[in-house]
């Protein structure tokens, strides 16, 4: 297959159009979702990708994009980085610019279910078939230049050309890991944002605050926009830059309302709900304030109603078809923190399934969320070597923890109980119970 290098190529992002439709039976837009990988070539072998690990440097990204004839020039570019909120921010930067009517691009990561999460344009997921098509343009350019690329890398370029092909304009960026050296610093963003910086990643980002702040902040660029997250303090960050862009601190938001599943801001709902949401909002509406100055038209109206239409699965949010079960991404002690502040601030206390990775500071985890005085704890484990398995989950929580894999955790979570059920430690936990569960989250 030829290269497609037209810059008017569009494709479809509905998965309804690449694949047949069928009456699922269970909770899902499709199901086109629950087809095996097998049937798309390409994302087969992208998904084979997934066990290289992480590969520092900008090399392999520059070539692809070059051969495609740099698809991330043709629009401008949102970057997000921070330890946690980057995906907040960029849900909520995407749905309001899209009510503004912006056609929008994001890219995030990681995602839950599919890899077709990854890719958001115009308020869809990118269809299977268009994906496929695109990594095989990728592949091509692979084999001819001798590259051995990453996932994160592939799916990364693949962004960027789905973007330029469905003529975004604006596309919103996720950083996937640090700044530096992470797939998505190849493009040339127009605003740069950090949320907030936590201890995370140290063996590739360096063991302190300060260090892992270097890191992140090389996604920013002489004399341009850097919003930062209001606890980010600018005298803090200037001796750790090594450009000079100009920096905006977001705005002190206060909300009116806090209850467990949502916030009242300025006489709107928020359904992010905990008070760093309302942290992630005010970053958001400070890149608004400034894309406003670049000339995109937003009105408050619609801005605002984009904010109220925002979710983003796995972050505090209630599963579809379940009652009282909640799904938190939490995977580090930042994380943890803030999940335990607002279950306290809201005299919430759960019942608590906790999964999480082997090399997560599990302890650390531990300690924040035994604030939010839970009813019951349980642990969980998945599949691989990854995972912490009930051995190490029970060093953590004492011997008489009781242990599910994540198949039982599905089939209890199906029957009724009293009470919020919270299950948190890590997205790779959500993603395989809402395969299990036949769920698959909405954009």
């Amino acid at each position: 297959m030829s290269r497609m290098d037209a810059p008017d190529r569009r494709l479809s992002t509905d998965p309804s159009q690449d694949l047949e439709r069928t009456d699922p039976p269970h909770q899902g837009p499709d199901d086109a979702h629950w087809r095996r990988t097998e049937d798309w070539p390409h994302l087969e072998k992208l998904d084979k990708r997934a066990h290289w690990g992480i590969k520092k440097g900008l090399g392999n990204t520059t070539t692809l994009l070059n051969a495609m004839g740099r698809p991330d020039r043709g629009y401008p570019i949102v970057l997000i980085a921070g330890t946690n909120g980057k995906g907040s921010v960029g849900a909520l930067l995407a749905h309001a610019m899209k009510a503004a009517g912006t056609v929008v691009g994001w890219y995030t990561s990681p995602h839950l279910v599919t890899s077709l999460e990854r890719i958001w344009t115009d308020g869809s997921h990118i269809g299977a078939g268009a994906l496929d098509l695109l990594l095989n343009e990728a592949f091509e350019i692979e084999r001819d230049e001798g590259l051995e690329a990453t996932y994160f890398e592939l799916m990364t370029v693949a962004a960027f050309s789905a973007f330029r092909m469905t003529g975004v304009e604006l596309a919103i960026v996720e950083v996937g890991l640090g700044g530096r050296w992470d797939a998505t610093n190849a493009c040339e963003p127009m605003v740069s944002v950090l949320t907030n910086v936590g201890l995370e990643h140290q063996q590739y980002l360096g063991t302190t605050l300060e260090a892992i702040a270097k890191e992140k902040l090389c996604i920013a660029r002489d004399g341009h926009t850097l919003v930062v997250g209001q606890d980010l303090e600018p005298d803090w960050l200037w001796p750790l830059l090594e450009c000079r862009p100009a920096i905006f601190p977001a705005p002190v938001l206060l909300p009116s309302t806090i209850a467990w599943d949502h916030s009242m801001v300025n006489g709107h709902r928020l359904n992010l709900a905990g008070a760093h949401q309302v942290k992630n909002l005010a970053t958001a509406l400070e890149v608004m304030r400034h894309l406003r100055c670049l000339g995109f038209p937003i009105p408050d109206a619609a801005l605002w109603k984009g904010i109220e239409e925002t979710q983003w699965p796995g972050r505090l949010w209630e599963v579809p078809g379940l009652q009282d079960v909640w799904l938190d991404g939490a995977h580090n002690p930042d994380g943890a923190r803030v999940l335990a502040d607002h279950a306290v601030a809201c005299d919430v206390h759960p019942t608590l399934f906790f999964g999480a990775m082997k090399d997560k500071d599990l302890m650390g985890m531990r300690a924040e969320l035994m604030r939010m005085a839970p009813r019951s704890i349980m642990g969980i484990v998945g599949q691989g070597e990854r995972w912490a398995n009930a051995e190490k989950l029970r060093s953590v929580f004492g011997d008489e923890l009781a242990i599910l894999d994540v198949q039982q955790l599905a089939g209890r979570l199906k029957e009724q109980e009293e009470g919020i059920r919270l299950i948190t430690g890590s997205l790779y936990l959500l993603g395989d119970l809402l395969g299990a569960l036949r769920i698959h989250p909405n954009p």
